[in-house]
């Protein structure tokens, strides 16, 4: 499966993001917890520079939680706070806001000495599309984000959204970057749903969830679907779910989009169970 997606937009993005640093204190990374290394951009690095950073791993609540603390620790390795979120309920909201009035700390400080009191810290969060970016937002701001509009020395058309413990997001577009040098990050990435399922053969985009979760959560599928899955193919195991599903047309042939289309909505909204796909074990 070759996949290769990289809108004019999404460069524009970037450029939007490396341009409005200046503007914001800080920078919330927003990572999909499932896949931080796929949904994470690889030049992320070089366009934040040395602008304190916040490590958002969220949809948390879709993954396994040993594999999640491991994801912590590697970023605690490299100086990043990472903090697990759940942007649909809340949870680790407050976290988030905790971690950025503490990195924020001494500049607060220092500005206090200097007469300026109560003065805003200002966020961004970049990230790739399709990762939760409004609920996110909505969650920080506690109701649906309201936009304070356009401020004075500020490039116009640039939102800022008031969020909860005297924090201003700027509102930007998520960015993703020029081409996949790894067709795996690619696949992770349509997994869960980050490139949009209508640019992608669909039937053996679950095929290849199927042989994935076979290495990773056999005892998922079993659990789930009541399949047998013994020394079994992934095509197999495929075929096997569609006949309990009842994904047959006329004549008795599997209907592979139906059964294509159960599998990878089950699988994202973590019906199938808590998965992630990648740790840094495999790094």
């Amino acid at each position: 499966m070759n996949i290769n997606w990289y809108p004019g937009h999404m460069k524009k993005a970037s450029d939007s993001v490396q341009k409005n640093l200046k503007l914001v204190d800080i920078v919330f990374e927003l990572l999909d917890s499932r896949i931080p290394i796929s949904s994470q951009n690889p030049q992320i690095n070089n366009i934040v520079g040395n602008k304190p950073r916040v490590v958002i791993l969220n949809k948390s609540d879709l993954s396994d939680q040993p594999t999640i603390r491991k994801w912590i620790e590697y970023f605690k390795e490299q100086g990043i706070k990472a903090i697990p979120v759940n942007a649909v309920s809340g949870r680790g909201i407050k976290d988030i806001i905790n971690e950025a009035n503490e990195q924020m700390k001494e500049k607060m400080e220092r500005l206090k000495k200097k007469g300026i009191k109560n003065k805003p810290i200002r966020a961004m969060i970049v990230g790739i599309p399709n990762v939760g970016k409004s609920t996110l937002i909505n969650s920080l701001a506690g109701k649906k984000s309201a936009r304070t509009g356009n401020k004075p020395g500020v490039t116009k058309g640039n939102q800022w959204i008031k969020l909860r413990g005297n924090l201003e997001l700027l509102d930007t577009p998520g960015i993703l970057w020029p081409k996949f040098e790894d067709q795996k990050v690619g696949m992770h990435l349509a997994f869960t749903g980050a490139i949009r399922d209508e640019i992608m053969d669909i039937e053996t985009l679950a095929l290849r969830l199927v042989e994935r979760l076979l290495k990773i959560a056999p005892e998922m599928l079993v659990e789930r679907y009541d399949v047998n899955i013994e020394d079994l193919p992934a095509l197999e195991v495929l075929n096997n779910i569609a006949e309990k599903r009842g994904c047959i047309i006329k004549g008795g042939e599997i209907d592979y989009t139906r059964v294509a289309h159960i599998i990878l909505d089950e699988f994202r909204r973590g019906i199938i169970g808590s998965v992630s796909l990648e740790s840094p074990d495999d790094i």
